[in-house]
């Protein structure tokens, strides 16, 4: 269950689609008919081959990047030896283009690699014509005699029809087309998709399937579905916490699969074989996974993967089991970090002892990331802790003014920008707030597709202020000179108890709260009860984001694009 950083998953993740390291297990895939086909049993290879999700992408940062990104051969066969080294012998790719999935083939073919290939297909909404022109390259490289042993099975869209999906495609118009795939080819066909679409798989679809292949990502429910599982283990001694964690998250992982089995079973589906399409964890937090994504803890998430599936072989588990994903893909932005080498290719904890002397790998060389593997160094949840509120009038983000008497002043902050460079805030000496001299802060925003943004805070997060005490009369002031069109947003944000940051933004035009766009200074005061108001959950006694200048256009509706400048001066919190 792939999302992308602020929702439900988007075309983009969709196109990032994961990745798959195959472990073997039993499960059922007979030739038993049934009302739709003749089901086609998984290879023997497919089954016992340890296998990756692969895309050669490493320079693109965006999607709109990836159509510029040259791949040559010689960057995938070294991935491919990479991968050999590893010991994975199955890759998963999730289109049947020329770039990638031809590309692949033809490194495998012409230097003779053990490898062997699920191929996919990528489905879009409203593009039917593209749609099927997929499908015939699917069907092309399936039929090719150079790759048709290498093709082991077909894979015709990825999460499309999940509820949460932003690329959905309907049942019954994906079923055509795994249809018209299945008709044209050999080789068992499916659909990936994540467990609670396999949960309640209309029969229109499991009648063109040879397999289920379902995708279970413990980690990303703990944050877009916090209510599944607690992986917080509040009960548990901090020392054993995160092996708490983690068992759980293979407990999970497992209901999950058993959700889609049981419904398969229900529907008299039992001779469908199931696989685990998709699962990984995060080696690095890109925002909405502190306490979580770590290189150790995808380590300890892999090691259990395993067991589980040496366990599957002689029980009831999945056929297989895909892991997410070989390697980083910048061009994914805050839905990458899955990978087990980094995008420099440099192998991540999970997979070092593979080859603990740093053996060369044919045409690449085999380097650890830097960084310890022991599992002490494994992330869990801490609870926050609350400083002592502060108790004196002002809280001081910003002046000139010779320190007062009633006033506090923090020196661990900094200044960011949201995405690291969507503004920049210089200290200028030539313009200042009335009675503040002699200097300002002058933000040039340069904005992203989403907006820009501007913002003070401690970048280590643990180092939160309790600022309680301003929380039924105080406010936040600041002067502020600009022309800026349409409106702007002042924030702030805070941690929480469950650790789950927070945060309020109010969009202001003027005349709100002594604002003005004119050119001509004018101070604006803004109760932080209205913040409160904009978001109950905010907690002043852990203050992250003490002040926080923004404009995202999905918020203010201003026309995107603005870099007038908007300078800031005598920033403070009052009781």
């Amino acid at each position: 269950m792939k999302h992308s950083l602020f929702g439900v998953r988007s075309i983009r993740a969709a196109l990032a689609c994961l990745l798959a390291v195959v472990v073997a297990s039993c499960g059922g895939g007979d030739s038993i008919p049934y009302t739709g086909a003749q089901v086609r049993p998984l290879s023997p290879e497919f089954t016992t081959r340890r296998a990756v999700a692969y895309s050669p992408y490493r320079t693109a940062t965006s999607v709109d990047g990836l159509g510029a990104e040259v791949i040559p051969k010689t960057n995938i066969q070294e991935d491919l030896d990479l991968l050999l080294a590893a010991g994975f012998r199955l890759i998963r790719v999730f289109d049947s283009d020329d770039k990638v999935a031809r590309q692949t083939l033809e490194v495998i073919r012409d230097n003779q690699l053990n490898l062997k290939m699920q191929l996919g297909v990528f489905i879009q909404r409203g593009a039917d014509a593209a749609n099927k022109a997929n499908l015939a390259r699917a069907v092309a490289l399936a039929n090719h005699p150079d790759f048709k042993d290498i093709i082991l099975a077909v894979s015709v869209g990825n999460e499309n029809m999940v509820t949460w999906s932003f690329n959905k495609i309907e049942p019954e118009i994906m079923a055509g087309y795994i249809k018209t795939v299945r008709d044209q080819i050999t080789q068992p066909v499916t659909t990936d998709d994540n467990y609670l679409f396999w949960a309640s798989a209309p029969t229109v679809v499991t009648d063109v399937i040879d397999f289920a292949a379902l995708h279970t990502y413990a980690e990303l429910d703990t944050y877009f579905d916090p209510t599944r599982w607690d992986w917080k283990f509040r009960n548990v001694p901090e020392a054993q916490r995160a092996v708490a964690m983690m068992d759980g998250a293979i407990a999970e992982t497992k209901r999950q699969y058993q959700e889609g089995r049981d419904f398969l079973d229900r529907k008299g589906l039992s001779y469908i074989p199931i696989i685990v399409g998709e699962t990984g964890w995060n080696a690095v937090d890109l925002g909405r996974l502190k306490f979580r994504a770590h290189p150790v803890n995808q380590k300890m998430y892999l090691d259990r993967l395993a067991a589980w599936a040496a366990e599957s072989r002689a029980g009831n588990g999945p056929k297989a089991v895909f892991y997410f994903e070989a390697f980083d893909e910048p061009w994914k932005e805050g839905d990458d970090k899955w990978g087990l080498f980094n995008v420099e290719r440099q192998a991540r904890c999970a997979i070092q002892e593979i080859n603990a002397n740093n053996t060369p790998a044919g045409s690449a060389t085999w380097v650890w990331e830097p960084g310890s593997c022991a599992e002490a160094d494994a992330l869990f949840f801490v609870e926050a802790i609350v400083k002592t509120p502060i108790t004196v009038n002002n809280y001081v983000l910003y002046t000139d003014l010779a320190p007062g008497a009633s006033e506090v002043r923090p020196t661990d902050l900094f200044w960011d920008a949201f995405d690291g460079n969507t503004a920049v805030g210089p200290e200028i000496t030539s313009n200042y707030a009335p009675g503040d001299a002699s200097r300002s802060l002058e933000i040039t925003p340069r904005p992203a597709g989403f907006g820009w943004g501007f913002l003070r805070q401690a970048r280590d997060i643990t180092k939160t202020d309790n600022l309680s005490n301003y929380a039924v009369t105080g406010s936040l002031n600041f002067w502020i000179s600009t022309t800026y069109p349409g409106k702007i947003e002042i924030g702030i944000s805070t941690d929480t108890q469950d650790r789950e940051p927070q945060e309020a933004y109010l969009q202001i035009q003027p005349g709100n709260y002594g604002y003005c766009n004119t050119g001509a200074w004018c101070q604006v005061s803004i109760p932080l009860k209205d913040f409160i108001a904009a978001n109950p959950k905010l907690d002043l006694s852990l203050v992250l984001a003490r002040f926080i200048i923004a404009d995202v256009y999905s918020r203010t509706g201003n026309t995107p694009g603005s870099t007038a400048k908007l300078t800031i001066d005598a920033i403070h919190w009052s009781k």
